[in-house]
């Protein structure tokens, strides 16, 4: 079947958009991409090292992207307006005056961050010594010493698990997938750095989802001696010196405690990308009542999206690892291609 003059239009540039984009640049179409940002690579190009061979992050988008041929379109700062559906395709009006025909669309968004701010009784944008995983993260990237604001080497630093997770106060009750083993091996991160600090972490129960995702856990306890607390942090208070007052229940032990910490990061869940209610109705598609895309069906039809010629992938339709969200993208351009070359034929016999 021939896929000449075919045209998809991918919203969204992250790991999912790259990798779908060259599997249909493989397949034969001609692809474009719409990135909001002024870059590309979604969330992943903020990261210093993945999960669990501590694979440096930058190397997987650049190799995603010297993928690319030039096939494949990237149109970066791109605010899409409107999408139209006619005849049988699909017109993506972007930045107020331009615009482009698609034969499919294929939307891999990925997501957002949830706020930590939303959980007053963490501190968060309230006491200096308290940060979120994803700034923990950058200060890696960007080679920086963890350190206290006020400059001192932090004798104990406590993580926080489900900060924006499995919390129905704060109107999120899925599990975000990564936060377990990120927190883990931003932990492992720490002591490798400054082995003399006490690491705590505060979880609900550990969530290792992933192959080898144990044996980072295993390391953090018997190789840096980090300290696993379960039970979920009730408040936190700050002293004069900027240091922090954490109150707890071990449910292990059966008992209240009160911690103090240098420094506490918050390991920060997934919310819903800001975009997806303006895209559901764009193309009067569908939203689980957690706020992702929600695709035909959960088992068997993960990449359609309700409508002739949409598709979803990647963390737009709930959070993900990097692992299952590449593989999601190379499902849904492969459901593309189906529908692209079969979906005529099955109309004209009908």
């Amino acid at each position: 079947m021939k896929t000449d003059h075919k045209h998809i239009v991918i919203i969204g540039c992250g790991p999912a958009g790259l990798e779908a984009a060259d599997n249909l640049q493989t397949l034969g179409y001609d692809v474009t991409i719409l990135e909001k940002e002024s870059s590309i690579g979604g969330k992943v190009i903020k990261w210093h090292q993945l999960f669990p061979d501590r694979m440096p992050a930058n190397e997987v988008i650049t190799h995603l992207t010297n993928k690319l041929s030039s096939n494949v379109r990237i149109i970066t700062k791109a605010e899409i307006t409107e999408i139209v559906s006619e005849n049988g395709k699909y017109k993506i009006l972007f930045n107020n005056d331009q615009s482009l025909s698609a034969d499919a669309v294929l939307i891999t968004v990925g997501y957002d961050i949830f706020d930590a701010r939303i959980k007053e009784e963490y501190g968060y944008g309230i006491y200096d010594n308290v940060i979120t995983s994803v700034e923990l993260e950058q200060m890696f990237s960007q080679n920086k010493p963890i350190k206290t604001k006020q400059g001192n080497i932090p004798d104990r630093i406590a993580f926080i698990h489900c900060v924006g997770s499995r919390d129905e106060k704060a109107g999120i009750e899925y599990c975000s997938n990564v936060c377990c083993v990120t927190g883990v091996k931003q932990a492992i991160e720490i002591k490798e750095q400054l082995p003399e600090t006490d690491v705590m972490m505060f979880y609900m129960d550990l969530r290792m989802h992933g192959r080898f995702f144990e044996d980072l856990y295993l390391e953090a306890q018997q190789m840096h001696h980090i300290q696993f607390i379960r039970g979920r942090l009730s408040e936190a208070a700050e002293n004069q010196d900027g240091s922090l007052i954490l109150k707890a229940d071990d449910t292990l032990a059966g008992c209240p405690i009160k911690v103090k910490a240098d420094l506490m990061i918050l390991l920060v869940g997934f919310a819903p990308a800001s975009c997806n209610s303006k895209l559901s109705k764009m193309l009067n598609i569908k939203l689980g009542t957690d706020g992702f895309f929600s695709p035909c069906n959960t088992h068997i039809d993960t990449n359609s999206a309700h409508m002739p010629g949409v598709f979803v992938a990647g963390t737009c339709t709930g959070p993900k690892s990097l692992e299952y969200t590449l593989a999601d993208a190379r499902s849904a351009a492969l459901k593309v291609h189906k529908y692209l070359v079969y979906a005529p034929i099955s109309e004209v016999l009908n």
